[in-house]
């Protein structure tokens, strides 16, 4: 339900409200953008579902705060980025900013990614280190917060 919630309203129902799916002139343009977008819609979807499984099979909870896991994830794409989630839907965004050529959904993008980020760095990161201790601190030591790098050892 929180996966059809938060990140429906967040990349769909507001998208929406501010562009109504209503195509314009491709951004800059640049007829290329329009693939481009569509190609970041389609590379999100499926990390952001991904991200949803990790939290309910590895981490045996959701990314609510009402109910968080009990374990840390780690595995999936949460070994090359931190906020895999998180990234998803702000590529979504922009996949809909390039597809549909509306300068206000960058704009929108933008401001989820930096509400998102300072959530991240204020509340997220504080409490995971609270809950999971050396763990998280290893974790945050070795994996990248937004850009994500394969890493060190390939058995990871």
């Amino acid at each position: 339900m929180f996966l059809v919630i938060v990140p429906g309203v967040v990349a769909g129902l507001i998208p929406w409200l501010i562009s109504g799916w209503h195509e314009q002139p491709p951004l800059l343009g640049i007829p290329a953008s329009r693939p481009f977008g569509t190609i970041l819609i389609a590379l999100g979807i499926p990390v952001l579902l991904d991200s949803f499984i990790r939290f309910a099979l590895d981490g045996l909870g959701t990314p609510a705060p009402i109910y968080p896991t009990r374990t840390l994830v780690i595995r999936g794409l949460y070994r090359y980025v931190r906020n895999p989630m998180y990234l998803a839907v702000v590529l979504i965004i922009l996949g809909q900013a390039l597809l549909l050529g509306n300068e206000r959904l960058i704009v929108y993008a933008l401001s989820i990614w930096l509400l998102t980020h300072s959530f991240v760095r204020l509340y997220e990161e504080p409490t995971l280190r609270n809950s999971f201790g050396p763990e998280y601190d290893h974790y945050r030591a070795t994996v990248p917060r937004w850009l994500p790098k394969l890493p060190k050892n390939p058995r990871q």
